[in-house]
């Protein structure tokens, strides 16, 4: 078995040739947009779900399952290149930024949990799988994690990109098995997802990692109370801002249209996109 299940993207446009013709690698073609959400019912559905299932489910649990979701209506955004070639994943995997400090000196440092095909998962296996992932990386116990980790730190560091260019040569390119050097498969997945608002910030465009093949990031920032205009009248409502940075070679307009059309019916009608909840934990919508 390969670092990857995939097969060839279909005929590719004019456009998509001519954009992977003019980016050599994902340094040059970011493209940044941003979508601001009503968050009104997503927290109304995050109260619901608490008190149904005992789970501290979070803005970040929505938002994996949704991007998920997003990614099965627009499977051509689910892709990497190899060979300067898109190559369309067959598994979709959403990868989330994690903030540990280092045991042996006290510094900051990131690293991140992966969740396979939460598409196919409830809300409840989504929230305990990270949470016991998410406890296992602040542990340092995650052991192939661990591992990629000293080996990083054992490397010079005018050797790091180089190295990180070869890592994603042999993973990516030749799509080879790397756990006998301690990579684990597809250790990033398809999309990466930052909250930022676990910072307090409600805003922050996050560069893409290039040696991880990922084409699109999104940073999550802080759900706040806002003045917001309703016909004629002003009132208070909770929204939500969402930064994405995505690989133009791969991804464009069209494709960002769906996954924000996708996103935002899951964020903003929840009860009609995610587990549903027994009706006495709903609350009245009259």
């Amino acid at each position: 078995m390969g670092h990857l299940r995939l097969r060839p993207a279909p005929t590719l446009s004019t456009f998509r040739r001519i954009a992977l013709g003019t980016w050599r690698d994902a340094y040059d073609p970011s493209v940044y947009g941003s979508l601001t959400l009503r968050m009104d019912a997503a927290m109304a559905y995050i109260e619901a779900f608490r008190a149904a299932t005992g789970r501290r489910i979070t803005v970040s649990h929505l938002m994996c399952k949704a991007l998920a979701a997003a990614l099965q209506a627009m499977p051509d955004a689910n892709a990497i290149l190899r060979f300067h070639r898109p190559y369309v994943r067959d598994d979709i995997g959403i990868f989330f930024q994690v903030a540990l400090e280092d045991a042996r000196n006290g510094t900051l440092d990131l690293s991140g949990a992966r969740i396979s095909d939460p598409q196919k998962k409830s809300l409840v296996e989504i929230v305990d799988e990270l949470e016991m992932r998410f406890a296992k990386v602040k542990a340092h116990q995650d052991t192939e994690l661990e591992q990629t980790r000293q080996t990083f730190r054992r490397v010079p560091l005018p050797l790091m990109f180089w190295l990180t260019r070869l890592t994603s040569f042999l993973a990516y390119t030749l799509n080879l098995d790397m756990r006998w050097a301690g990579m684990p498969r597809d250790p990033f997945g398809s999309a990466m997802i930052t909250n930022i608002g676990s910072l307090g910030l409600d805003e922050a465009y996050v560069p893409l990692v290039p040696y991880s093949r990922v084409p699109l990031l999104l940073a999550v920032g802080a759900v706040r109370a806002v003045p917001l205009v309703e016909g004629d009248e002003i009132r208070i409502g909770r929204v939500m801002r969402v930064h994405a940075t995505f690989d133009h070679r791969l991804l464009d307009g069209s494709h960002a249209a769906v996954l924000a059309r996708v996103v935002t019916a899951h964020l903003e009608r929840p009860f009609e996109h995610f587990d549903r909840l027994p009706e006495s934990a709903e609350p009245s919508r009259s």
